[in-house]
C-alpha cells in the first residue's frame, strides 16, 4: 500500500533526515579522547558479558561519554491494549534521566518522524514542545536519533545538547549507529529472558497442579468408595470401615 504522510509536527519541534541534510556532513570534527571511548566500549562489552540484562542501563551513559551528550536515551514503541501506539523511554541519563518510564505519543514525537522515515534524524525540540507534552526537562538545541528494530520491536536511540546548536558530528553518528545495534541485540535478549521466565512460571504452576492432583487423590478416592458403598446399599458399618482403612493408609 501507499506511505501516507507523517502528520505534521507539533510546534517547536523541527525533525530532519540527516539523509538530505548535507551541512551536517561539514560540520567540524571535535577533538576525541580515544583511551576513554575504548575504556568505555570495553566495559560495554563486559557488562554484555557478564550482565546482559543490565546492558541498557550501561549503554545509555556510554553513549553520552562517547558522544559527549548531555543526555542519552532508549525508547522503546508500544502498542496499547486499546491499540493506542506510543513510545516508552526504557532508559535515559543525563539530564534527561528522571523521566525514565516516561509515555510519549506515537504521532506527536521525534521518535514517532524517525521511525516513519526509516532513517536517522536530527532534532531539535523548544520549551513549547516539551511543555505540550508534559516534559520539565532543558530544551534540546542538538539531537541524534538512530532507529533500531529487531524483530517486530521497534525503537530509538537518541543523544542530546541543552546549550550547543551543533554538538554531533558524523563520528557521533556512525558511534551511535554501532550501539543501536547494541540495544537491539540488548532488547531482543531481555524479550527472550522474559518469555523463559514465563514459561518457567509456567511449568512450576503445572508442577504444583500435579502435586496438588496427587495429594487431592486418596481422599478423592475414599470419599468416591463411600458413595459407592452407599448407593449399593452398604451399611453404616462398611461405610465407615472404609473410610477408616484410607485413614490408616494415609
Amino acid at each position: 500500500p501507499m506511505a501516507t504522510a507523517a502528520p505534521p509536527p507539533p510546534s517547536g519541534m523541527e525533525v530532519i533526515d540527516l539523509g538530505t541534510y548535507s551541512a551536517f556532513a561539514q560540520r567540524h570534527h571535535r577533538s576525541r579522547d580515544i583511551a576513554r571511548e575504548i575504556e568505555a566500549l570495553r566495559r560495554l562489552a563486559h557488562v554484555f558479558a557478564t550482565n546482559p540484562q543490565h546492558i541498557l542501563n550501561e549503554l545509555v551513559p556510554i553513549s553520552m561519554v562517547l558522544c559527549a551528550a548531555d543526555a542519552a536515551g532508549i525508547t522503546l514503541e508500544e502498542v496499547t491494549p486499546a491499540n493506542i501506539a506510543q513510545f516508552r523511554w526504557i532508559a535515559t541519563a543525563g539530564s534527561y534521566a528522571p523521566y525514565v518510564g516516561s509515555v510519549l505519543p506515537r504521532d506527536f514525537s521525534p521518535c514517532g518522524t524517525c521511525l516513519f522515515r526509516g532513517q536517522p534524524q536530527l532534532f531539535r525540540v523548544s520549551r513549547l514542545y516539551l511543555d505540550t507534552i508534559g516534559v520539565d526537562a532543558p530544551p534540546v538545541t542538538d539531537g541524534l536519533l538512530i532507529p533500531w528494530h529487531v524483530d517486530h520491536t521497534r525503537g530509538t536511540l537518541w543523544v542530546i545538547a541543552n546549550q550547543s546548536p551543533s554538538l554531533f558530528d558524523s563520528q557521533d553518528y556512525r558511534v551511535l549507529q554501532s550501539l543501536a545495534d547494541f540495544a537491539a541485540i540488548a532488547v531482543r535478549h531481555q524479550s527472550q529472558q522474559h518469555k523463559l521466565t514465563q514459561q518457567a512460571a509456567a511449568n512450576a504452576a503445572a508442577h504444583m497442579a500435579n502435586q496438588l492432583a496427587h495429594r487431592i487423590n486418596n481422599p478423592l478416592q475414599s470419599l468416591m468408595n463411600t458413595i459407592f458403598l452407599a448407593s449399593q446399599g452398604g451399611t453404616d458399618a462398611d461405610v465407615f470401615g472404609g473410610l477408616a482403612g484410607e485413614e490408616d493408609r494415609k
